[in-house]
């Protein structure tokens, strides 16, 4: 399980939290033995001073196949394995909010020596999804505000790319077979697995269906045998809709605030990740409020502990009701913005950035 999180913050506060948002590393936690028998500083790199150096972060390719990175297939993880991407969701508008925050990602991978990817939490394209392979919103709204960037993206559906309604499930067959067209848009199916990378695997989730209890069953058993094959010593769910949230939609099973309506308020969202998420993954990552949060609370703390960040800023803001009053490391609704998050054998690193390039928050996970 996970020995604690450390954090510290260097941004300028949020707006609508006065308890919550000027905690500056309030949780601490030590590093407690994980039982893969290292004995290095859990760091990921060679020198011992934490830098994830140049040259053992490259997704190595060797071809083991169980998604840890190491070659023997044991599943123990790999000491030299470093992983650095970018998670951001909600930002399909072609405004200057997604061009500005192309732009910060741009520059904050290179001033860190590169990524290796992103990973894209869902309303790929405001208000309506696509109507074709070839629609131009994949250009406007995709590949011209990220044109500088040349590491895949790895997305999800969001309920705007399902329509208005969020519903036209055939709207789903588009985004999938953009992947043939581009050198960046990577969606190969409604969910998936992404084992590509050391000591860490993604599972990719469409957590719309959820909403409509659409597919349910299939998604569930899917995301159960994944995890349950999974060795990676990180586990890392992408949804578009939260779990926890002080932003307008709030916690799964009481979005919007309406208790009874399970398409609104997303309870099968809730039921599926209490069941199937708590406890085996260690951090899900978050778009559908527009905002960004570090929140506080978790689930499960058996064999994993599992965190919850939303990144929804992609391109631009709503406002916090705190509707649930979650508890939270730091959130801000006033900027878009991004997070970057480096992924060690023993250390999960995240930063949160604004659209301008300026890191506001930093927080660690720690096995």
């Amino acid at each position: 399980m996970d020995g604690g999180t450390t954090g510290t913050g260097t941004g300028t506060g949020t707006a609508g939290d006065t308890d919550a948002t000027t905690e500056d590393g309030d949780a601490t936690g030590t590093t407690t033995g994980d039982g893969d028998g290292d004995t290095g500083d859990g760091d990921g790199d060679t020198t011992g001073d934490g830098d994830g150096d140049p040259g053992d972060g490259d997704g190595d390719g060797d071809g083991d196949g169980d998604g840890d990175g190491d070659g023997d297939g044991d599943g123990d993880g790999d000491p030299n394995g470093f992983v650095r991407f970018v998670a951001l969701g909600d930002a399909g508008e072609g405004n200057m909010g997604q061009y500005n925050v192309g732009a910060a990602i741009h520059t904050v991978c290179t001033d860190h020596g590169g990524c290796d990817f992103a990973v894209y939490l869902g309303d790929n394209f405001y208000n309506d999804g696509v109507s074709s392979v070839d629609d131009e919103q994949f250009n406007t709204k995709f590949e011209l505000p990220y044109a500088q960037l040349d590491f895949p993206f790895y997305v999800v559906m969001g309920n705007h790319d399902y329509s208005e309604l969020s519903f036209a499930w055939d709207k789903l067959a588009y985004e999938v077979e953009y992947t043939n067209y581009s050198d960046k848009w990577t969606m190969p199916d409604k969910w998936y697995t992404v084992p590509d990378y050391p000591n860490m695997e993604l599972f990719a989730m469409d957590t719309t269906r959820l909403m409509w209890n659409h597919e349910t069953g299939a998604q569930q058993a899917w995301l159960d045998a994944a995890l349950a094959n999974s060795e990676a010593p990180w586990k890392i769910a992408l949804t578009h809709h939260p779990y926890y949230s002080n932003g307008e939609h709030g916690n799964a099973g009481n979005y919007e605030g309406v208790p009874f309506v399970s398409q609104i308020n997303g309870a099968t969202v809730k039921e599926v990740v209490d069941e199937s998420v708590c406890d085996n993954v260690d951090l899900v990552l978050s778009g559908h409020d527009h905002n960004r949060t570090w929140n506080e609370l978790t689930c499960g703390g058996g064999e994993r502990t599992t965190h919850f960040i939303v990144s929804g800023a992609g391109c631009k803001n709503t406002g916090f009701v705190h509707r649930d009053n979650n508890p939270v490391y730091w959130e801000d609704d006033t900027v878009p913005g991004f997070l970057l998050v480096e992924v060690e054998l023993t250390r999960i690193h995240t930063e949160f950035y604004d659209e301008l390039g300026n890191m506001e928050y930093e927080h660690d996970i720690v096995k």
